[in-house]
Order: structure tokens, then sequence, then C-alpha cells
């Protein structure tokens, strides 16, 4: 049986003192993830701020984090660590789901998530849409970039990205992604 949007929304309804949990609507079939890690949330929340920080003061968009999910056109409903969406795309937020792909979508490697995995999850929203696609390994500390049709774009400490066909002027060294070790 294949289910639905609808079915997610009653089953996050149901789950919803189950707060640690996230769902995704992939192929139909409900999938409960397992919490991130701790270095890997705050490498998303640092990675969404710097991009945030950037994109509201010149109203190009929305940002937003994990907890916000798409119905792609495919009918699965999947939610990135970090994602944002052009002003002109999204005019206002919707209470539910946003029923589009966005155009940059942000996956973090935690310690329980395989690479295999995460890239097919950013490849599919690529087929679906979206324009960039971001992998993010803390604990090996590089950043992959990837396009439809394009070969990825690995880049580690000492190297800035930038993506100048959506977020022309934005830049981040990949060296601010990281948890910082504060010392005594």
């Amino acid at each position: 049986m294949s289910l639905t949007v609808k079915d997610l929304e009653i089953v996050q309804a149901q789950l919803k003192d189950a707060n640690d949990y996230r769902i995704e609507l992939i192929d139909g079939e409900i999938v409960l993830m397992s919490p991130s890690g701790y270095e890997s949330d705050e490498v998303a929340s640092e990675f969404g701020a710097q991009l945030r920080n950037w994109v509201r003061p010149r109203k190009l968009g929305r940002v937003t984090g994990a907890g916000a999910g798409f119905v792609l056109p495919d009918a699965d409903t999947r939610a990135p660590d970090v994602s944002f969406v052009q002003a002109e795309r999204l005019r206002r937020s919707p209470e539910s789901f946003a029923e589009l792909a966005p155009d940059l979508m942000v996956e973090v490697r935690s310690p329980t998530d395989s690479l295999k995995g995460l890239r097919a999850k950013i490849d599919r929203f690529l087929a679906q849409g979206t324009r960039v696609g971001i992998l993010i390994h803390p604990k090996q500390r590089w950043v992959e970039v990837r396009r439809s049709n394009t070969e990825p774009v690995t880049l580690k400490d000492g190297d800035v990205l930038t993506i100048p066909d959506l977020l022309p002027g934005w830049e981040v060294q990949i060296s601010e992604l990281w948890s910082p070790v504060f010392e005594d």
C-alpha cells in the first residue's frame, strides 16, 4: 500500500511527543529517522545561520532547518538539514509542507548516516528540480557541491564556498563551518 502526505501528517500528529525523530515519506513508505549527532547538528545550524544572515536582509528567500518538509514533484516528502528557496518561488511560508523542491538543500553527515545514502538523497532532490545539493562531512572536514549533470566539487579547509548563480555575492569559508574547540 502506498501512503500519502495526508498519512504522513496523521503519523506526525500521533508521534508529536516523539520530537527526537524526523519522519519522511519515501516511495510511498513512511521512514522514521533517528536524531542526528550533536556535531552534525551544530554544523548544520552554523551553515544555516551563515546562509540566513546573508539571505534575510536582502530578502532573497527562505532558509529553513531540518524540521521543514518539502512535498517533491514525485510525491516524496523529504526534509533536508538546511534548505533555501528563492523568494519569487515561495512568497509566503506554508503552514505545513512546501510543495516544491528547494533551490538549495544541504545534508550533514551524522555518525549513523551512510555517504551513499546521503548522496542518493541529494541526487533525488536534484532530479526533482533542486539546483544545488551540498553534502557536508564534519569528521573528515570536507564539503561536496553537487549539481545535475555535473561532476561534484569537493572543498576543504582553506577553500571558500560560493554559489554565484543562485546566491551572487554569498561566500563562506569552509573552515568556519566546523564545531569550535574551546580551550581553557
